[in-house]
């Protein structure tokens, strides 16, 4: 159809023209040649507790996980350290969805390269695009790290990331003592968390490796994979300057995601400096905000002597209080009483909605330490989870999550789903329906379908703009969070009640 110059036409209104009804009325007759009545006969079957039953017992198929691979995981941890190139070594494509995906939820570009492998890689092996692309990126981005991860096509043929980075050397690509970090991160098992934690690891073992350790009073934190991760870093760092601590953050992209528009572009901007990575060895211990994202680093620290703690992502009052009493107690430094007051205004707040929050059902899905940490604040609302739901949870979260539901009333009705994708999520909601839906921009897709409306807290969230910007975490990430989810529930009130022409009142 041709647009008038005079009333150019969104999508949306253009696709409503009589034209386009037309076209789309012949192209269902292709798309689904069967008749109204069976289509909706397979709907309202799709509904039922006979195939919900099907649903959750399928094994051999994932349909919409809610995860995304390790190599995501791995470049996103990366770019988190200072003038580090995060390369793939895999397939274009690969290394393009990265940096899209985050790029769509960050609304910022993401530096990133590959190998390019190509299908006689695929045959051959990679080495030979390894070596260029190694030269390439440091002749053309002269970063001061690389940091390599693999992705599927490289794992499945087997290429060896140590042999071919010294035959690199070798040749000439890099120079002998230009630092490498290598993580082999399949795209095949575990999920983004996994593959973050093992580019971390990989970055403590290239500049802790062989140290002597010369213990003193820092503390390091890992933040984790985390979509909120530029105002999450930012409160923390506040935090513990309110404290007085001095801290590294290990993958700091609160800057990397953030950078300013003045006519430059940055490449490299922000991040975890080398020098603090090198010194964070001699740190009094390692702390990490998410446990699944920090295990094989933890363990790492522990070997070299460090303590170590890890949180599951915390959000509310309890997680909050948690995460500063250990790092009063790690520090030997009391908990500020700028930071108390900070408890009283998040306590003051949930008792002024309380109202509104008491006895709201939510499903919730996302990464475990975040499905965790948002069932628990949840309860501390007065609401009630009903579905919690991790793709990449196993059965140790699951253990965990359940032992949490039993500490509040508010939790009895609670079913923990690890390893379910959102299609399985689909027949729980469609079958035992909730007030809400707390997860990530996928979550609209129930709204749709289901009528049940959608609270975007996770990552990753491609729809809205600017929520990155703002920290979930502590005492005042938490009414950030909350105000989230109340305006969601006032919204829906108000349109409940603009449609019934009764209550539409000014003052909620």
């Amino acid at each position: 159809m041709q647009q008038s110059a005079d009333d150019i036409k969104d999508h949306a209104r253009l696709f409503k023209t009589p034209e386009y009804q037309k076209l789309f009325e012949n192209k269902s007759k292709f798309e689904c040649p069967h008749t109204k009545e069976e289509v909706e006969k397979q709907s309202e079957y799709i509904d039922s507790w006979e195939y919900r039953e099907k649903n959750l017992a399928r094994t051999a198929l994932t349909i919409n996980p809610a995860k995304a691979c390790q190599p995501l995981g791995a470049l996103f941890a990366a770019v988190g350290f200072e003038k580090t190139l995060a390369f793939n070594h895999g397939s274009q494509g690969c290394t393009a969805y990265f940096r899209s995906h985050l790029a769509r939820h960050f609304k910022e570009p993401c530096a990133a390269v590959s190998t390019s492998m190509t299908e006689d890689a695929a045959v051959f092996g990679g080495m030979n695009n390894l070596i260029d692309g190694l030269a390439n990126a440091y002749t053309v981005y002269k970063p001061e790290v690389i940091a390599v991860s693999t992705t599927c096509i490289a794992e499945v043929i087997g290429d060896d990331l140590a042999a071919f980075i010294q035959n690199a050397r070798a040749k000439g690509s890099v120079p002998e003592d230009f630092p490498i970090v290598t993580a082999h991160t399949p795209s095949f098992v575990g999920s983004h968390i996994v593959g973050y934690d093992a580019m971390v690891k990989g970055m403590l073992t290239m500049f802790w490796e062989g140290k002597e350790r010369v213990p003193n009073e820092k503390i390091n934190i890992i933040p984790g994979f985390d979509g909120y991760a530029v105002g999450n870093n930012r409160e923390l760092k506040r935090m513990l300057g309110e404290f007085g601590i001095e801290a590294t953050i290990l993958s700091d992209v609160s800057d990397v995601f953030d950078t300013p528009t003045d006519g430059h572009y940055r490449m490299f901007e922000g991040g975890t400096p080398i020098a603090a990575v090198k010194d964070a060895v001699n740190a009094k211990a390692t702390i990490g905000m998410q446990k699944y994202c920090s295990d094989k680093c933890l363990e790492f620290a522990a070997s070299k002597g460090q303590q170590v703690a890890s949180f599951h992502y915390p959000l509310g009052v309890g997680a909050t209080d948690e995460f500063l009493m250990k790092l009063s107690e790690i520090s030997g430094k009391p908990i500020p009483a700028s930071l108390e007051k900070e408890r009283g205004r998040l306590i003051d707040a949930m008792a002024d909605s309380s109202a509104w929050l008491h006895g709201k059902t939510y499903a919730i899905f996302g990464d475990p330490d975040f499905v965790y940490a948002m069932a628990r604040f949840v309860m501390e609302l007065g609401g009630e989870p009903i579905h919690l739901v991790s793709t990449n949870g196993g059965k140790e979260w699951a253990k965990g999550v359940e032992e949490l539901l039993k500490t509040s009333p508010y939790g009895a009705k609670a079913k923990v789903w690890p390893g379910k994708d959102l299609w399985a999520m689909r027949s729980l909601l469609a079958t035992e329906r909730t007030d809400y839906v707390i997860g990530s921009t996928y979550g609209k897709l129930f709204e749709k379908d289901l009528g049940i409306p959608i609270i975007r807290l996770t990552f990753p969230i491609f729809d809205r703009h600017h929520h990155h910007r703002f920290p979930v975490w502590g005492y005042t990430g938490a009414i950030r969070v909350m105000v989230t989810i109340l305006d969601k529930i006032l919204d829906k009130l108000d349109a409940d009640t603009m449609e019934s022409g009764i209550s539409f009142d000014m003052v909620r």
